[in-house]
């Protein structure tokens, strides 16, 4: 998966959009313990510091993750109660703390270091940023793609506030072509 298939903007939405509707089916794009470390590649900050292969059972903890966190984004976003326990509990499993490591040119870097099962220590960067999501950010601000076929979440980051797809290559092309045909054909 590159940084061009992320249309979140957010790491945690990123993460829900790893399952997805085409044409109508439900697309799971993991399918292993390294298409989860893969991915955690791309949205990583400290993507060097990850392990060069996955730990067994990191696919199904990343699906539970994810689940879980979607219902938590989806109640926030609805208005609905969050339950700040099972987000506190995903945060208590891998407890970050700073470490000073020597970078490869030699200088030094503060890099952060998750304790807990490595399932858990991969994740926790994810956990995090969720956290963040949902504590900090404005919930107007987290949107589902516009088209009616499309499960995808994004953070607005733009200027207006005013995006309304998941990403202009998919949905908002999509919605264009339709549009135009739909003023062609009543012309």
């Amino acid at each position: 998966m590159s940084a061009s298939e992320l249309h979140g903007d957010h790491p945690a939405l990123d993460l829900l959009n790893t399952v997805m509707t085409v044409d109508g089916a439900k697309v799971e794009r993991w399918t292993s313990d390294g298409d989860v470390l893969a991915w955690l590649r791309t949205v990583a900050d400290g993507a060097d510091s990850l392990p060069a292969r996955a730990p067994a059972g990191l696919l199904d903890a990343a699906r539970a993750l994810r689940e879980q966190l979607r219902g938590l984004v989806a109640a926030r976003k609805d208005g609905a109660p969050v339950d700040v326990a099972a987000l506190n509990a995903l945060l208590a499993r891998a407890p970050r703390r700073l470490v000073v490591m020597h970078a490869e040119d030699g200088a030094l870097r503060l890099v952060n270091a998750y304790e807990g099962a490595a399932t858990d220590a991969l994740l926790a960067p994810v956990v995090e940023a969720a956290a963040h999501l949902l504590a900090e950010e404005k919930q107007d601000l987290v949107k589902r793609c516009e088209n009616p076929e499309c499960t995808l979440w994004f953070l607005d980051k733009s200027k207006s506030h005013q995006r309304r797809w998941c990403s202009m290559g998919l949905c908002g092309n999509r919605h264009k072509v339709a549009s135009f045909r739909k003023r062609k054909a009543a012309a």
